[in-house]
């Protein structure tokens, strides 16, 4: 219980969903909180710079009217600060959450008419402001809230007669930029949440495919490969996906290889296995009788070898890699064919068409095109009795170069003509012979035809008998096996 308990939230966390909108979420609120913080910094900075405008404002009308006459004398200010205050604060009205406070002597003089009284009762700032010679500003906390000043001293050099205060009360100006502050984290809130929503929406079709992959992961079993996933679009999840099922063609190709070599053995090898065991069980004493059994039992060795040989060159020409391309002397390739074939059997052998060595060359693997054409060499001999003809044909054009088997055997039945490449097929003629290519002789042709971009083909010769033809480019492109 305890080990399960302490992986839940292991798995959780695994979900590259729940992270992806997590990190989204995280990285959306920290935006937000940046936001609103900044906002809130730009609006107090705003109110501070109104406020001070404000306050120099009246500051400036203030020594406008000092410079001025009086209106009650006609005769200038001067020095005569109380005049002044008197006049200012009878002409002005103060605006919304400021005040006005004067000074002269050092003790309190007049205020505009809704000044707070409890400014007044502060003595530490009543204090501050006697001491003024020089225009002051300064934000303190009174009684009644957070007050921001600017408090001017009037009078002549050296001598100050009287301070003038003007001050704004903060408080209503900060609680409106708290109400938006607030105002903004409530529509971020809701913002985050309907954001996280889409991101979960939007991360889970996005994120299907992958579950799709994985899906169709645990679906494919050693027996079962025929699962893939359906691919749309062309991002990089319909790239993964077809990467995917390009690997899946592969696993299943090479399954099926494995299984089509496993059923060539067992079907080429239980034939010579039969045998083998049939004269081991009839093994007697008489030596002639032992001798014969043993001759039987190493012939039979010997074909199992050949089949084991010719399976794994067809397992490997499926891969695509069996072949070791080189410069191949075509007008020499045909006289050493010419000679091996002679070995083959007593029949009429006779080369055609062969170029002169030197004038054509192929890039090929000469050793594998030596086997191909030995191996329709052999299959001609099967087909044909001591004393019939069999030619060797090597014809070159522009582009490709043709060798070809002509017998003058049976021919080939029409209706198995497309067949004779397959795997394990062979025609009545052969069933009838036994013959030593079990039936993979001429898919090992065809292979070898195929990994140099060629082909091979058969069919029955209007004068008799057939004729087996490999035809290769001069330039050569492999073909990549299934």
């Amino acid at each position: 219980m305890t080990e399960e308990a302490g992986a839940a939230p292991s798995r959780w966390w695994s979900s590259i969903r729940i992270r992806i909108v997590v990190g989204y979420v995280v990285l959306l609120a920290a935006a937000l909180a940046i936001s609103i913080l900044l906002t809130r910094q730009v609006l107090m900075g705003r109110l501070a710079n109104e406020v001070d405008q404000a306050l120099t404002q009246e500051v400036e009308e203030l020594r406008k009217l000092a410079e001025g006459d009086d209106p009650v004398t006609g005769e200038p200010f001067g020095t005569d600060v109380e005049a002044i205050f008197d006049t200012f604060l009878r002409r002005n009205v103060p605006a919304t959450d400021e005040a006005f406070f004067t000074l002269v002597g050092g003790q309190g003089f007049l205020s505009s008419f809704d000044a707070p009284r409890a400014v007044w009762n502060d003595p530490d700032l009543a204090a501050e402001w006697a001491a003024v010679t020089a225009p002051s500003r300064n934000t303190v906390s009174t009684d009644v809230g957070e007050m921001r000043y600017l408090a001017v001293p009037l009078g002549s050099a050296g001598d100050v007669s009287g301070v003038f205060v003007v001050a704004h009360f903060t408080d209503d100006d900060r609680d409106e930029i708290l109400v938006v502050v607030r105002v903004l984290t409530v529509a971020g809130l809701v913002v985050l949440v309907a954001s996280a929503l889409l991101a979960w929406t939007l991360s889970g079709r996005v994120l299907r495919p992958v579950r799709e992959l994985t899906a169709t992961a645990r679906r494919i079993s050693e027996t079962d490969l025929s699962q893939r996933i359906e691919v749309t679009g062309h991002d990089e999840l319909a790239q993964l996906g077809t990467t995917f099922n390009e690997m899946v063609d592969r696993l299943e190709a090479g399954f099926d290889q494995q299984r089509q070599f496993l059923d060539d053995v067992a079907h080429e090898l239980r034939t010579p296995i039969t045998i083998v065991q049939g004269n081991v069980d009839l093994l007697g004493d008489d030596p002639t009788e032992r001798a014969a059994g043993i001759e039987t039992i190493n012939d039979e060795l010997d074909r199992m070898n050949r089949y084991v040989t010719d399976l794994l060159v067809l397992a490997k020409a499926e891969t695509g890699e069996f072949l070791r391309f080189e410069p191949v002397d075509v007008g020499e390739l045909a006289t050493t064919l010419d000679d091996r074939v002679r070995t083959l059997g007593e029949r009429e052998w006779a080369l055609v068409g062969n170029p002169a060595p030197g004038s054509v060359a192929l890039l090929a693997d000469r050793a594998r095109l030596v086997q191909a054409v030995l191996n329709l060499a052999s299959n001609a001999v099967q087909h044909t009795r001591a004393g019939d003809s069999i030619t060797l044909g090597v014809d070159t054009t522009a582009d490709a170069v043709r060798i070809w088997v002509l017998d003058s055997g049976p021919g080939i039945d029409p209706d198995v003509v497309d067949q004779l490449f397959e795997r394990r097929f062979r025609g009545a003629a052969s069933r009838a012979h036994r013959s030593e290519g079990m039936g993979i002789g001429l898919s090992i042709v065809d292979a070898i035809a195929r990994g140099h971009g060629g082909h091979a083909e058969a069919a029955n010769d209007p004068a008799g008998g057939a004729r087996f033809t490999i035809e290769l480019p001069l330039d050569p492109i492999a073909e990549e096996f299934p």
